[in-house]
């Protein structure tokens, strides 16, 4: 039986892009892994961040999950900091759904700081710079999409068609290596395949 990884995220961008990350991930399992990605749960950062209405939409997605698979909760941190406000907010989850695999990612700052991580991996993509390089501390980065925006030659960043081309295209291990949000991430998604 196929796994099911039942999503909750907070854009419309991520809501396009996670199935996508899974399915990426799944493959590089040995042996790979066909997931079933239903339609994520699309929640504000405010609601998500109230115990309550996490609770309620982790039991929507926990019905979505069978025999196999688990929740992942995928949304930007902003300013917060992942690791003080992802254990709570995972404590809260379990609460909900403890019978179930269940993880909750904050990328920091913002997705598209996974991009950054892995900038060499998308030169000429969506027109980027075939020169693009990563930035320092790609993390640290407040304005990832404003970044790539300024490194595309010929159009601005477009969040809800720019995020999936660009998680199908970039090099996840060295996301991995230059981003602590993605590696967890990359592991939480790999613990609730298999």
């Amino acid at each position: 039986m196929n796994p099911v990884v039942s999503c909750i995220v907070e854009g419309e961008g991520d809501e396009r892009s996670i199935p996508i990350l899974i399915r990426r991930i799944a493959a590089e399992l040995d042996p790979p892994t066909y997931p079933h990605v239903p339609n994520p749960f699309r929640l504000s950062k405010s609601k998500i961040m109230k115990p309550g209405e996490l609770k309620r939409y982790v039991e929507l997605a926990a019905r979505n999950v069978k025999r196999r698979g688990g929740v992942l909760v995928l949304f930007d941190s902003d300013h917060d900091c992942p690791a003080v406000v992802g254990p709570d907010l995972l404590a809260h989850a379990r609460a909900q759904r403890g019978n179930i695999p269940i993880g909750v990612v904050l990328a920091h700052r913002e997705f598209e700081a996974w991009f950054l991580a892995a900038a060499e991996s998308l030169r000429g993509e969506r027109t980027l710079s075939q020169t693009l390089s990563a930035p320092d501390h790609p993390e640290s980065i407040t304005g990832a999409k404003e970044w790539l925006e300024k490194r595309m030659a010929t159009k601005r960043y477009r969040e809800v068609l720019d995020q999936p081309a660009l998680t199908a295209t970039f090099d996840m291990q060295l996301a991995r290596q230059r981003s602590d949000s993605f590696d967890k991430c990359y592991r939480d998604i790999v613990r609730i395949l298999t």
